[in-house]
């Protein structure tokens, strides 16, 4: 495999699309083309997660969601302190209503102190000042999100104010070293202003549906040599993991990147943390995540040693691990969980790193009167815990709940907007996720 990797690369979260694009570069405007309109987040929502475990700060500009409808979509990543809200939103198409502003008001102090009301978002230049004197505020490279050209048409009235816009942002962009994704409708645009911005952007990409099939295009990227440009490429979602036709099944040599990567993420570990440990560079381990290289034997050895899982793993030797029944403490690994190591808080998988199972039991540790924004995970539902010891408040949008010794919690469609312990003492839980 190739192994002449640019050295301003990185993940789009996703590494078959790495592979498929050639990755993506710093400084690179991909402009995403959404045939149906619900396409793209799952690739963006992929771009946030990885810039997001890179400790990079994210800007997400809203045009066309509540607050409380986009803290549900994007889940612990809301409460993430690397991502902001760009809220244009409330006074936008919410015209200031009340209703959606309590949402914000409500919100924990941590959780309000990144989100960011554009006051006046029907006007361009008023935009575009909020957004760079955001920008100016972060540091390293920063990377957005726009969720919606679409919506942004809507608010300024027309398509030429979103052209000049999106004219003088790419280029300023550029420079700043940032990576940007700007999403929009494809029906919804003339094709004047899709040739325009087509030719600005260094990416442009198409999803679409038909027929129940969907498939992505290359229809554009400068600086690098993609797979099959103009082409359709076929994939499938299933929850979070996009599966493109071809992948290879588990067990071959072309899935080691993606299981050092699940492995990784599941461990709660950045990139750079990872490469740390096994002794070489955040970008050797970004390219062996993308499948650009393959580690060398003691590297892939200490890979194994540092993620708690026989080196077998990678390559898919680990049948018999499904079929063991009892798992000795010695077997529990420590991960970082959302929002629990900056409170004090820890959390143990009770199982092997390397076991596949349905169900995934941690310990979590709460200490004595901590408060912690969130939900320890990106919640999907289906969780439950049983309290040890101690006493909680469990806080959601509306209500707060208490849960004691020997109380069964169990968690639908909604995550906490809060923990806390408010006991002088540690409080321990039970907490097992079903998959």
């Amino acid at each position: 495999m190739n192994t002449d990797w640019n050295t301003n690369s990185i993940s789009s979260g996703i590494p078959r699309l790495d592979q498929i694009l050639g990755g993506l570069l710093i400084g690179d405007n991909v402009l995403w083309y959404d045939d149906s309109g619900n396409l793209a987040a799952a690739y963006y929502h992929r771009f946030i997660q990885e810039s997001l475990a890179e400790k990079k700060p994210v800007i997400f500009v809203s045009f066309d969601r509540s607050l409380k409808n986009l803290f549900d979509r994007l889940g612990a990543m809301a409460r993430d302190e690397n991502l902001i809200v760009l809220d244009c939103f409330s006074h936008g198409k919410g015209k200031g209503i009340a209703t959606f502003m309590k949402f914000l008001k409500d919100l924990p102090r941590p959780a309000r102190d990144k989100v960011v009301c554009v006051e006046d978002p029907n006007n361009p230049d008023r935009f575009s000042e909020a957004l760079y004197t955001l920008h100016g505020g972060l540091a390293g490279d920063v990377r957005l999100v726009f969720e919606s050209l679409t919506g942004m048409q809507d608010v300024w009235g027309g398509e030429d104010a979103v052209l000049s816009f999106y004219t003088r942002s790419c280029p300023h962009l550029y420079e700043l070293n940032t990576v940007a994704y700007w999403v929009l409708e494809k029906a919804a645009h003339s094709q004047r202003l899709r040739a325009h911005i087509n030719q600005i952007a260094q990416v442009a990409l198409e999803l679409a549906v038909k027929r129940g099939t969907t498939t992505l295009k290359v229809i554009k990227a400068e600086g690098r040599e993609p797979i099959r440009v103009q082409q359709p490429h076929r994939y499938q979602t299933r929850g979070e993991t996009i599966l493109f036709e071809g992948d290879r099944a588990e067990g071959t040599p072309e899935a080691l990147g993606a299981r050092i990567k699940q492995l990784r993420i599941k461990r709660g570990m950045s990139q750079a943390e990872l490469a740390k440990q096994v002794g070489v560079t955040p970008s050797t381990i970004s390219q062996v995540e993308s499948n650009a290289i393959f580690p060398s034997i003691p590297g892939l050895l200490k890979m194994a040693e540092v993620l708690s899982v026989e080196a077998g793993y990678f390559f898919g030797g680990d049948q018999a691990r499904q079929g063991q029944v009892v798992f000795p403490e010695t077997q529990a690994a420590s991960v970082r969980l959302e929002n629990l190591a900056a409170h004090g808080a820890s959390a143990k998988l009770l199982t092997p790193m390397d076991h596949d199972g349905k169900a995934r039991p941690h310990l979590i540790e709460i200490p004595p009167q901590a408060v912690i924004p969130g939900h320890f995970l990106a919640h999907k539902g289906n969780e439950l815990g049983y309290v040890l010891e101690g006493r909680l408040r469990i806080g959601f949008d509306e209500t707060a709940h208490g849960a004691g010794r020997g109380d069964l919690i169990y968690l639908g469609n909604h995550a906490p907007r809060e923990w806390a312990n408010l006991e002088d003492k540690t409080a321990r839980l039970l907490w097992i996720v079903v998959e």
